[in-house]
């Protein structure tokens, strides 16, 4: 991969060849490979800028050499990363895809349960929930106390804690099962 070097008379104050280099380049051609990346590649616009600042730094860690044919080196580049970016893509998706698959086998939630779902099924679960019950596990999972905290706090020994709150584990469960 080259860089971009800009004739000598296009270097401005103290700033080396590679930094006002990549500026030139970028200024010359940023427009053109957003163009490029959306009619040529089909990228999604919300990618494009990601693409084009990651083919520009990509440039710049090429410092000293000299790139003969800008827009073919930018193309080259932003096509690389955008096949990444879609290989990554399909990857992540196989792989949530054989997470939910693998869950859904084991009895869990359905693949397509949202956070969102799964918080108001929880909550729907613990109103359901008899009182006793409820309170020992609300404070326990939810206040992060301890059995003995729970004891003294609803004024009931740590046996009694214990006892509800496998209780009230059963009970989600068998909710969860229906």
């Amino acid at each position: 991969m080259a860089g971009y070097k800009p004739k000598l008379d296009q270097q401005l104050g103290n700033e080396s060849w590679t930094e006002r280099g990549i500026e030139d380049l970028f200024r010359l051609h940023a427009g053109w490979l957003r163009t490029f990346l959306l009619r040529r590649l089909r990228a999604q616009p919300a990618d494009v800028e990601d693409i084009v600042q990651d083919t520009y730094l990509r440039a710049a860690r090429q410092p000293g050499t000299v790139i003969v044919h800008p827009k073919a080196f930018l193309s080259q580049t932003a096509t690389n990363l955008f096949r990444d970016g879609k290989r990554r893509e399909s990857v992540r998706a196989r792989h949530r895809e054989s997470v939910a698959h693998a869950g859904a086998g084991a009895g869990s939630a359905p693949p397509g349960l949202l956070e969102q779902e799964a918080a108001l099924e929880l909550e729907r679960l613990i109103v359901a929930m008899p009182d006793a019950y409820r309170d020992v596990f609300a404070l326990s999972r939810f206040r992060h106390m301890t059995n003995a905290e729970i004891a003294a706090h609803l004024d009931i020994s740590v046996k009694t804690v214990e006892w509800r709150m496998g209780k009230a584990l059963a009970f989600c469960a068998s909710r969860l099962r229906d």
